[in-house]
């Protein structure tokens, strides 16, 4: 078996490519836009992570014997990470993690990275969030956000 990709982007394609040009842009100022006090952040979500201790402890490794995990875990629930990655830093910027990823959950991780330096200028580039978006609660945002 061997994977491909099939690019069928079609009519969108030159949507695409401008969106990619433009994102590809703001990443070559990164380290400009940060000297002049605007953080370029790419924010990314993944969820489902999973907390699964062992139920019985690993046997240590040995001379010429790795360690053995038992098969058999615990299972707790999942979480959910919401993270920005700050471009020109390379550093990671007040995480989310949660039980959900609802429009209010990443809302408020947004006011809560923004909280971080809020007399800053901040740019967030986001993938295509399957979160959906209500209108009302970003105008709301927007709102308490404006300076």
């Amino acid at each position: 078996m061997r994977y491909w990709l099939n690019n069928e982007r079609g009519k969108e394609s030159e949507v695409f490519d401008a969106e990619v040009r433009r994102v590809c842009e703001h990443y070559a100022k990164a380290l400009t836009l940060h000297q002049e006090g605007v953080h370029l952040v790419c924010t990314e979500e993944k969820r489902g992570i999973q907390a699964l201790p062992r139920l019985h402890p690993a046997l240590p490794m040995r001379p010429g014997k790795v360690e053995c995990q038992e098969h058999e875990y615990i299972r707790h629930a999942t979480r959910c990470l919401i993270a920005d990655f700050e471009v020109a830093t390379g550093k990671i910027i007040a995480p989310s993690i949660g039980p959900t990823r609802t429009n209010e959950d990443f809302a408020a991780h947004i006011e809560k990275t923004i909280a971080t330096d809020p007399e800053a200028g901040w740019i967030f580039v986001v993938d295509q969030l399957n979160i959906p978006i209500n209108r009302k609660l970003w105008s709301s945002w927007l709102q308490k956000s404006a300076p």
